[in-house]
C-alpha cells in the first residue's frame, strides 16, 4: 500500500493523549477528520482519530484508545501519514509534498541539487533546496513560472534558469 506524510508527532501535550503534530497537509479536516484512519510511524501502525484541534500553529491530535499519555509518548519525533488509496486523486499539476521530496533538481540540464522539502507560504508553497555546490539552501516559489517540469517516475524537478533563484 502507498502512503503520503501529512504530520509530523513534535510532541505530546498534556497528560490525556494528545500529541502535537505539524501537519504537512493542505486538507487538515479531511486528513484528521473524527473516526478516520491514519497510520505513525514506519511500521504504518493504524490509528483512529479521536479529535483534533488546531493550537498556536500546530495540531493537537488523539487516537481513540490511547488517551493516556504513555500510550503516546514513544511515538514523538515520528511521521503519520494516510493511504493514498484514501485520497481522492490530485488534479493535473498538484502533487503531495512528500512526493516532491528528494527529488533531484536540474537547472538546463544539470543537476543543482535536491528537494529538501515543501514548505506552505502565504500566497504559493516554496521548495526549500539545497545546491550540491555550496550546500546552501535556497527557496523556489512552486510556480509555473519558476517550474518547468516535474517527473516523479524519473525523480526530476526542471527548474527555469532565472538570475538569482538558485
Amino acid at each position: 500500500m502507498d502512503y503520503v506524510i501529512i504530520g509530523k508527532i513534535i510532541n505530546t501535550f498534556g497528560i490525556k493523549g494528545e500529541l502535537k503534530i505539524a501537519s504537512c497537509t493542505d486538507f487538515v479536516k479531511e486528513r484528521f477528520a473524527k473516526d478516520s484512519t491514519v497510520y505513525v510511524g514506519e511500521e504504518y501502525l493504524p490509528f483512529t482519530v479521536n479529535s483534533c484541534r488546531s493550537h498556536k500553529g500546530f495540531l493537537l491530535v488523539s487516537f481513540k484508545d490511547h488517551e493516556d499519555i504513555n500510550l503516546v509518548e514513544k511515538y514523538k519525533n515520528m511521521f503519520i501519514y494516510k493511504a493514498k488509496k484514501d485520497i481522492p486523486p490530485l488534479k493535473q499539476g498538484e502533487y503531495y509534498f512528500s512526493d516532491l521530496r528528494d527529488l533531484d533538481v536540474y537547472v538546463e540540464g544539470e543537476l543543482v541539487g535536491k528537494v529538501l522539502r515543501v514548505e506552505e507560504g502565504i500566497r504559493n508553497n516554496n521548495l526549500r533546496i539545497r545546491k550540491e555546490e555550496d550546500q546552501k539552501e535556497y527557496l523556489v516559489p512552486f510556480l509555473e513560472v519558476f517550474i518547468e517540469n516535474v517527473d516523479l517516475e524519473k525523480k526530476r524537478i526542471d527548474i527555469r534558469k532565472m538570475e538569482g533563484l538558485l
